[in-house]
């Protein structure tokens, strides 16, 4: 059994296509299912079912996957603790964030970081929650940056900071002048929202479900960026974590606190227990939370 035969066995379980995962791979797709058949011939059982035109994992293969993590990851520990041997001169750092923080709270941190260690390869990948968790604990990234709670067995979670939700509104919208509002504007006023699937949108229904009633926006967009647009343009208001609206700092856009309840966020620190917690990684980290520290102050 051969590593590249392993790559290219997950490689096909991440796409369940025989053709994407050799796009992938930049392979030819008949050296691919070659690849695969002599795995399985080793193994001496089937690791895919071909129904029709799907391709499923067997039993066989699900297990086979879950050791392959395990194999790469060991093999990765390896290269971490090889890389300190050599102090913080080389090597690499991966990190999946929130896309509200990479703009507003990492920049410091990566500039820092890369004045001190420029021969390190780091890299800041603007991703979704459930996608931080996922290339954690498929030992894709190396540190995530996300809204805690994120419970898992493998992983350790370190809180950074607490931050608020506010409202923002369009500048000449009629309560553009108020000291404060509560979530209750959001059964009363049209609203741009994140879909349900964000863990923002869910913090928001589940503290207006505690009001006694559920957000109905009139649109759902995938990006702050895209909202901040459309609230702009005067078609709603919208709820997103103050940090980030103040540091876009939009014309034409008024930020209104949100009182009783407060809507808070936890940030935090991810990352897997069992995973070599290299020196790149912990000086980042020591880094970031003096980064947050000294924001704080201000």
């Amino acid at each position: 059994m051969e590593l590249r035969q392993l790559e290219y066995f997950m490689a096909v379980c991440h796409e369940l296509h025989f053709t994407r995962a050799a796009e992938k791979l930049g392979i030819a797709q008949p050296s691919l299912s070659q690849q695969i058949r002599l795995l399985e011939h080793e193994i001496g059982t089937p690791l895919f079912d071909r129904i029709g035109k799907k391709t499923v994992i067997t039993e066989a293969g699900k297990t086979l996957l879950h050791h392959s993590y395990n194999v790469f990851h060991e093999l990765s520990q390896a290269r971490a603790a090889i890389s300190e041997i050599q102090g913080l001169k080389r090597g690499s750092l991966k990190i999946g964030a929130l896309l509200t923080v990479v703009n507003y709270l990492l920049p410091p941190t990566v500039i820092g970081f890369h004045r001190s260690y420029p021969n390190v390869e780091l890299s800041v990948l603007g991703l979704r929650t459930g996608d931080i968790y996922n290339g954690l604990l498929q030992n894709e990234l190396d540190l995530g940056i996300v809204y805690l709670p994120m419970e898992h067995d493998d992983l350790e979670t370190i809180p950074l900071y607490k931050e608020n939700l506010a409202l923002a509104l369009p500048a000449d919208h009629p309560l553009a002048q108020e000291s404060f509002v509560t979530l209750d504007i959001l059964k009363e006023t049209p609203s741009v929202l994140l879909p349900s699937t964000y863990f923002l949108r869910q913090l928001i229904n589940e503290q207006c479900r505690a009001l006694a009633f559920t957000p109905q926006p009139i649109m759902e967009m995938t990006t702050m960026e895209s909202i901040i647009n459309m609230v702009a343009q005067g078609l709603g208001v919208t709820i997103l974590p103050k940090g980030y609206l103040d540091y876009i700092s939009h014309p034409h856009i008024q930020i209104i606190p949100i009182q009783n309840p407060v809507p808070t966020t936890q940030i935090g620190v991810v990352y897997r227990k069992n995973k070599y917690l290299c020196a790149a990684s912990r000086v980042f980290m020591e880094q970031l939370i003096t980064t947050i520290k000294s924001k704080s102050m201000d």
